[in-house]
C-alpha cells in the first residue's frame, strides 16, 4: 500500500480539490428531511420565470418589442441605466476607497448609513429623494432658486433615483476587494516616490479592476429594473420618466402582452449579468 493511500475500503469515497480541500464523500444521498423543502424552494423560485417564459407571445414578440411606446421605454431604461452607472462609478469607487482605507471616528455609521438603500423600501427612497431634491426639499430649494435645476419629474430625477438605488452594490463590491487586496506594491509605489494619487490610479484601480466591473454591472442590473423610487421621485411620464419597469406595469393594466414581452427583455438582461459575473459570484469562495 502507498503511504498516501487511505483506509481499506474508502478508496474512491473522498477527493481533494486544487486548493486541498476535502470534497464531500461520494456515494451519500441527500437526507429528505433537506432534499423535499430543498425541491420546494428550487420549485418556488424556478416556476414563476417558467411561466414567463411559457405565457410569453412568442409569434408576436418582435412586434411588440418594436412598439414605438416599448422602444421609448427600453431607450431610456438604456440611457438610465447606463448614466446611472457612470455616476456612481465616479462617486462610489472614491467612496469605497475612503470605506476600506481610512480611519476616523464615525466611520461605522458612515458604512451603515451607505449601505441602508440596499434593505430600504424603494418607495421610502423616492419619498427621501423628494425631501431632499424636491422643489421645497432641503437641497432641492436652492437647486431651483440659485440655477434652476428641478430635478423630480425629469429625466436627471430617473438617473438620481437609479444611482440613489444602485451605487450601494458598487460600493459594497470594491469596498471589499480593497480590503482583500495585497497592499505591498502600493507601499512599494509610494516608497518610490508616486504620489497618492497616482498610486491610486495606477496601481490600486488595476488590482481591483475585476471588482469594479462586476460591481458596475450589478450597479447597471439594480437601475436598469428600479420602479419604486422612480416612479415617487421622478413620476410615470411617459418619453421622459416611463422606464420599462414602469410601461410595464402600466401595460398590465391592459394589455399584459406588451407587459410580458418587455419583462423577457429584463428577465434576459438578468440572465446576461448572472452569466457576466458566473466566476465571481456564483461559484463557491468565489464572492471578495
Amino acid at each position: 500500500m502507498r503511504p498516501d493511500a487511505g483506509p481499506p475500503g474508502r478508496a474512491g469515497t473522498e477527493q481533494r480539490d486544487s486548493a486541498g480541500r476535502r470534497d464531500a464523500p461520494a456515494g451519500r444521498g441527500v437526507p429528505p428531511a433537506l432534499a423535499v423543502p430543498a425541491a420546494l424552494g428550487f420549485c418556488f423560485l424556478l416556476v414563476p420565470l417558467l411561466a414567463l417564459l411559457v405565457r410569453a407571445p412568442w409569434h408576436g414578440l418582435p412586434g411588440l418589442l418594436t412598439d414605438p411606446v416599448a422602444l421609448t421605454a427600453l431607450r431610456l431604461s438604456l440611457v438610465c441605466a447606463t448614466a446611472a452607472t457612470a455616476v456612481s462609478l465616479v462617486l462610489g469607487v472614491p467612496l469605497a476607497w475612503v470605506l476600506a482605507r481610512a480611519r476616523f471616528p464615525g466611520l461605522a455609521v458612515l458604512r451603515a448609513l451607505v449601505t441602508v438603500p440596499l434593505v430600504l423600501p424603494p418607495v421610502v427612497g423616492g419619498l427621501a429623494l423628494l425631501l431632499a431634491f424636491g422643489r421645497n426639499g432641503i437641497l432641492g430649494r436652492y437647486l431651483d432658486a440659485w440655477f434652476g435645476v428641478t430635478l423630480p419629474f425629469s429625466t436627471a430625477g430617473v438617473v438620481v433615483a437609479e444611482t440613489f438605488v444602485a451605487m450601494p452594490f458598487l460600493v459594497v463590491a470594491v469596498e471589499g476587494a480593497l480590503r482583500s487586496a495585497d497592499r505591498d506594491l502600493e507601499e512599494a509605489a509610494a516608497t518610490l516616490g508616486a504620489r497618492r494619487l497616482a498610486v491610486f490610479v495606477r496601481v490600486t484601480l488595476p488590482l481591483v479592476a475585476p471588482s469594479v466591473l462586476a460591481g458596475a454591472v450589478l450597479c447597471w442590473a439594480r437601475a436598469l429594473g428600479e420602479f419604486g423610487a422612480t416612479i415617487t421621485f421622478a413620476g410615470n411620464n411617459p418619453g421622459t420618466t416611463q422606464t420599462m419597469p414602469l410601461t410595464i406595469y402600466d401595460q398590465l393594466q391592459t394589455d399584459p402582452e406588451p407587459a410580458i414581452a418587455l419583462s423577457l427583455v429584463l428577465l434576459l438582461a438578468a440572465a446576461a449579468v448572472l452569466g457576466l459575473l458566473r466566476d465571481r459570484w456564483l461559484r463557491p469562495g468565489g464572492v471578495t
